[in-house]
């Protein structure tokens, strides 16, 4: 089966993904320093930042699931990064995005509130920013931006 479109839209939707993370986790790190409570269009962005990832997630579950049918034995480090590395890292990232979202829903402390989306998303941001198959990375080499 043809993966081409699902594929695309899943390295482009990247993009967004970071820079939703990104955006979300650094508003909330400046606002923890400033002392300010938590605005509404921060609340925005992290409510965002979890819908995106967990529609990066499904486009990424549908294509490993398409291409990855068979596990047979890992033939060298560009295998074992898709099979495992790729998507448990990023599985843990999108985890840590949305636990981060939960649990600063439920704190009752806005400053409380604002450290959680901020050390959760920007954890998740530097594991997603490590396990994404860059192309001037080894793995990533030929690939493009796309």
């Amino acid at each position: 089966m043809d993966t081409s479109l699902i594929t695309f839209f899943h390295s482009l939707m990247r993009y967004a993904v970071l820079a939703f993370t990104a955006g979300a986790g650094i508003t909330a790190l400046l606002g923890l320093l400033r002392g300010r409570p938590i605005l509404v269009y921060e609340r925005m962005l992290a409510v965002v930042t979890v819908v995106l990832c967990h529609v990066q997630l499904a486009l990424g579950l549908t294509l490993y699931l398409m291409r990855f049918k068979a596990f047979g034995q890992m033939q060298g480090a560009h295998q074992r990064f898709w099979k495992m590395e790729h998507i448990g890292t990023m599985l843990v990232a999108i985890t840590l995005v949305t636990v981060g979202r939960a649990l600063s829903k439920r704190a009752k402390d806005e400053a409380r509130k604002q450290r959680l989306v901020a050390i959760f998303f920007l954890i998740a941001l530097a594991l997603m920013l490590w396990a994404t198959p860059w192309p001037f990375t080894a793995i990533g080499e030929g690939l493009g931006w796309l």
